[in-house]
Formats: C-alpha cells, sequence, structure tokens
C-alpha cells in the first residue's frame, strides 16, 4: 500500500512518557486552565485516523520530538451500508 509520510520535528524539552500515552484523548492539555481547549490534537487524530485511514504517531526525548501523519495514497474501500457515502446508490 502506498502512503505518504509527513513528519513535524522540534527540538524543545520533549513530551513526557505519560503525557504521551493521553496526548490524543479530547480535552487533555498541560496548559493552564484558559489556555488550552485539549482538542487539537484530538481533532488531528480524527481527521488522519477516522477521516483518511491514515495514522498519527508521536515519538519523543528531550530535544527530539517527531509527529508522523501516515496517509493512504488510494481512497480506502468504502462500508456498503454506509449511507453516509456518495458512491453508495
Amino acid at each position: 500500500h502506498d502512503r505518504l509520510l509527513v513528519e513535524f520535528r522540534d527540538t524543545g524539552t520533549g513530551i513526557a512518557p505519560e503525557v504521551r500515552e493521553r496526548i490524543f484523548d479530547p480535552f487533555f492539555t498541560t496548559k493552564p486552565v484558559g489556555e488550552g481547549t485539549g482538542l487539537g490534537l484530538d481533532i488531528s487524530w480524527r481527521i488522519v485516523v477516522d477521516k483518511h485511514h491514515g495514522d498519527l504517531h508521536v515519538e519523543s526525548e528531550p530535544g527530539d520530538t517527531r509527529f508522523q501523519v501516515l496517509l493512504p495514497l488510494t481512497a480506502a474501500e468504502s462500508d456498503p451500508a454506509d449511507p453516509a457515502d456518495p458512491a453508495d446508490p
């Protein structure tokens, strides 16, 4: 299967393992109250994984954090029972 890989990297402090376990959970944030909704990575997960049938991974250690987005280059087969599928007559 052909896939496209997009990788985002930074050299910051890294993401602690206990935070990485929850990083894609809705409303999870490490920011103070009022400074973040905790929805950004949850929405990213829904778009990449649920909508486009791709993968979203994070690897992190101090000085090297990487988010990898893998997207299929061809459309996933649709579920014939899915009424929202425009290809389904």
